[in-house]
């Protein structure tokens, strides 16, 4: 059974709190504002609106593992398929919309449903992908002690522009003391990168340029062509387990 971490008052009696009213005030205040995205989506790209996606969240510290939940985004790519049938690459069906929607962080907004619900928070490190969960070590699922945030330090610390090594390790380094006073920073820094456009790095992140941790860690040789086929396969698995429980 995985560690758990041991919560400050903040974290363990306001922050849930925090997080209920920023989400209805962003759902009320910007209701407008998901409906018109709504429409442009529908008529940009297709049916349906929302992108859903299985990732790893909270530790349940019955099991030591983490639950797994549905995350909500706009969606930003079309279903282009070539002459046989397959989809496309990812780059191919990103539309300039869709591009757009990434660039602002727009596509992130549904995110609001994951926060009333429970399964995120306002701040706290990104959910990553199943695929990625599995290829990290004990000490670095440790950043799943917390719950996994629309934005995060990661985030205001360089995004895609930074290592998987240099993200975990921001990722951790946000859960050793989370406090009102540094989400609150990491939120200012959010709203000054994305709407002030300030301090960009990132020259081209509305692409997600970096490889799945998984595949960045087989192109270095830290992990042999047999655990990482095994490791997909145990993913995989997690997502076919989680998607019959959840019908």
């Amino acid at each position: 059974m995985r560690q758990q971490r041991k919560q400050r008052f903040y974290e363990k009696y306001v922050k849930r709190l925090l997080d209920i009213v920023c989400a209805l005030l962003a759902l009320i205040v910007f209701s407008w504002l998901y409906l018109l995205i709504a429409i442009l989506v529908r008529i940009k790209l297709g049916s349906p609106v929302l992108f859903k996606q299985p990732r790893p969240g909270l530790i349940d510290p019955n099991t030591g593992r983490e639950r797994v939940f549905m995350m909500y985004k706009f969606r930003t790519m079309t279903d282009a398929r070539d002459a046989d049938g397959n989809l496309l690459p990812d780059e191919e069906r990103l539309p300039k919309f869709g591009r757009m929607l990434r660039a602002t962080s727009l596509d992130e907004l549904p995110e609001a449903f994951n926060i009333l619900k429970g399964d995120m928070s306002v701040v706290g490190p990104r959910p990553q992908l199943v695929r990625d969960m599995v290829f990290m070590s004990d000490e670095q699922r440790m950043r799943h002690t917390a719950k996994p945030g629309l934005t995060g330090l990661a985030q205001v610390n360089g995004r895609n522009a930074i290592s998987w090594k240099e993200k975990i390790n921001l990722d951790l380094k946000y859960i050793e003391s989370i406090s009102f006073v540094d989400d609150l920073k990491i939120v200012f820094l959010t709203f000054k990168k994305v709407f002030l456009r300030a301090n960009i790095t990132e020259s081209n992140d509305e692409i997600d340029v970096n490889l799945d941790y998984g595949d960045s860690l087989l192109k270095e040789g830290k992990v042999t062509q047999n655990k990482y086929d095994a490791l997909q396969a145990y993913a995989r698995n997690i997502i076919l387990t989680y998607a019959n429980g959840s019908r």
